[in-house]
């Protein structure tokens, strides 16, 4: 496993660790909207992908992280791997301070949308060759997006996932991927055309409808 990948799991299961025991460490580094908007505490955006709400919470990301991370850098090398992982953490949670400004309560932690950028980055070079739960990516890719926009859209009571990060994180990782490799994107035009669609609908939701703002 690389180098790199190492020491962000290294750090993430350590930081986690700290704040699953350390309840002012927990509450001062998580996402929350009022102390990012009202007291610009903008390292939030960062510092709650290193924190977990419980163990299984922490192997299922770094599980998930660790398989599908060597795709990533095969095609886009470290520097690329750093940028997806770092750039789909941040764009997750600003997706999610766009949704939930007006609640100020609203707290989330992990490295979920990360993850999500690296797991669908991986998917965008090779939406055929690379399985989710035994299913092609591109239909993995197409029924979690369609999910993580319905429950966007009619919120559970039971469901504390942050939805908002994956997609924003997941998106930034598809993009970046298209981006930097339009050639093999295009040769994959129909699977990430299908991929996107719950993507497009929810855009209307939000910009045209404005049903969740």
């Amino acid at each position: 496993m690389n180098l790199i990948v190492i020491i962000i799991i290294g750090i993430t299961c350590i930081t986690s660790w700290r704040g699953l025991n350390d309840i002012r460490l927990f509450e001062k580094f998580k996402f929350n909207v009022a102390a990012i908007i009202s007291k610009k505490e903008y390292f939030r955006l960062v510092s709650s992908a290193f924190l977990h709400a419980d163990f299984m919470h922490l192997f299922f990301n770094m599980f998930s992280l660790y398989m599908f991370q060597a795709a990533v850098i095969y095609f886009f090398g470290n520097i690329g791997f750093l940028i997806i992982y770092f750039g789909s953490m941040i764009l997750g949670n600003l997706f999610s301070l766009l949704i939930y400004k007006n609640q100020a309560w609203y707290s989330a932690i992990g490295a979920s949308g990360a993850v999500s950028g690296i797991i669908f980055a991986s998917i965008a070079m090779a939406p055929n060759e690379i399985s989710v739960n035994f299913l092609p990516g591109w239909i993995f890719g197409a029924l979690y997006f369609g999910y993580s926009v319905y429950m966007m859209l009619n919120p559970k009571e039971w469901d504390n996932l942050g939805h908002s990060a994956h997609l924003g994180g997941a998106f930034f990782g598809l993009l970046y991927a298209v981006l930097n490799n339009p050639e093999l994107a295009m040769r994959n035009w129909f699977y990430l055309g299908i991929m996107s669609l719950p993507l497009i609908y929810l855009s209307y939701q939000i910009f045209v409808r404005k049903k969740i703002r």
